[in-house]
């Protein structure tokens, strides 16, 4: 892979200055596609701009999808990667859905790799940081019409992060969303689409403006639950932990994944399966539900005190809750090398 080194590094921001996607490194990596040659074998360069016909696909038809992954430096210096081949995987996923060519997994994880050792001064030490990682995929061919584009660029970039909300509370407070849809069943829900994130804006934005961080995403129907913002909702209730069933509409979550697996070793009760908003108002009326929470890569759990309706307000506990705070922990010992990675979810950079 040909490397070019920048010969203007930046200043590395503190510890203390570090919030979620504000700062990026020094390099990015990127791989052309074109139908005639398939995909190169990608380079690393300087990270900036780059030019793009104002015809290409990505304006025009919106075909973008990206990925968020996170690296982690563990106590002996090493840079850890969590799950690489799972979202390589799911943007081929994602780029068979809105036909756009496939990276291969080996191009997706070794530009990864590769772009963590050009930019490995970068990596946060604390732990409660880590290195948020960006790959996407966009069509690039000039063309007005509506087609798949037969021409596409993968790019990755790098992004020290701190925690994901700005706040000093690690519980949220949520709008339930009862008029938009984020994504109906044959959609686009089941990928890291942009479209999906353009859709949720105006909801999201208009809970903030009502005080609340995010929403709760309902179906077309508005009666079963979907996720939770940019995250998969968990519920516990009674002595159940019960989250929405991939549909179609919902996405698969890496965090996700991992909820689940911890869950099941631990032998908790799970169920996988529609849960509507009048099963949980019979169950916070009759004092069953215990924990809300949120798993996504940028936050890991999100815990939720606060559900809001137009005519009433439930609240749940406050912070983190018995299960969400020992999966929030499990998780983060297990990325930082604090406990054993029985699993298999990292991956060194020296051994990829």
């Amino acid at each position: 892979m040909k490397i070019t080194q920048t010969t203007n590094p930046k200043d590395i921001p503190s510890i203390e200055q570090l919030r979620f996607g504000k700062y990026f490194t020094d390099h990015m990596f990127f791989s052309k596609y074109t139908a005639d040659s398939g995909w190169d074998e990608g380079e690393i360069t300087p990270y900036g701009p780059f030019q793009m016909d104002p015809a290409a696909s990505v304006f025009h038809y919106g075909q973008a999808l990206f990925e968020g992954i996170k690296a982690f430096l563990q106590k002996d210096g090493q840079v850890k990667i969590f799950r690489p081949e799972f979202n390589a995987k799911r943007l081929q996923d994602g780029a068979r859905r809105i036909c756009l060519p496939e990276p291969p997994v080996e191009l997706f994880v070794n530009g990864v790799k590769e772009l963590l050792k050009v930019d490995k001064r970068w990596m946060p030490e604390n732990k409660g940081h880590a290195m948020y990682i960006r790959p996407t995929l966009i069509g690039t061919e000039e063309f007005l019409g509506v087609r798949p584009s037969s021409k596409a660029l993968f790019y990755t970039i790098l992004s020290p992060v701190g925690r994901y909300y700005d706040t000093d509370s690690p519980s949220v407070k949520i709008w339930v969303e009862m008029n938009d849809v984020r994504a109906p069943q044959g959609g686009l829900g089941a990928i890291k689409a942009g479209a999906n994130y353009a859709a949720s804006l105006r909801a999201s934005f208009q809970a903030n403006l009502k005080g609340y961080s995010q929403v709760l995403w309902t179906d077309t129907t508005h009666k079963y639950v979907e996720e939770v913002g940019t995250m998969n909702v968990f519920f516990r209730i009674g002595d159940k932990i019960i989250t929405p069933a991939l549909n179609g509409s919902i996405l698969e979550g890496g965090t996700r994944g991992c909820c689940l697996d911890l869950l099941r070793e631990k032998g908790y009760s799970i169920e996988e399966r529609a849960i509507s908003l009048e099963e949980l108002k019979e169950a916070y009326k009759a004092g069953e539900l215990k924990e809300i929470f949120g798993t996504g890569t940028a936050a890991v759990i999100t815990p939720v005190d606060t559900l809001a309706f137009a005519d009433e307000e439930w609240t749940i506990e406050s912070g983190f809750g018995e299960v969400a705070k020992w999966l929030f922990e499990e998780i983060s010992d297990i990325q930082y090398g604090d406990k054993e990675d029985r699993f298999g979810w990292l991956k060194s950079i020296d051994e990829l």
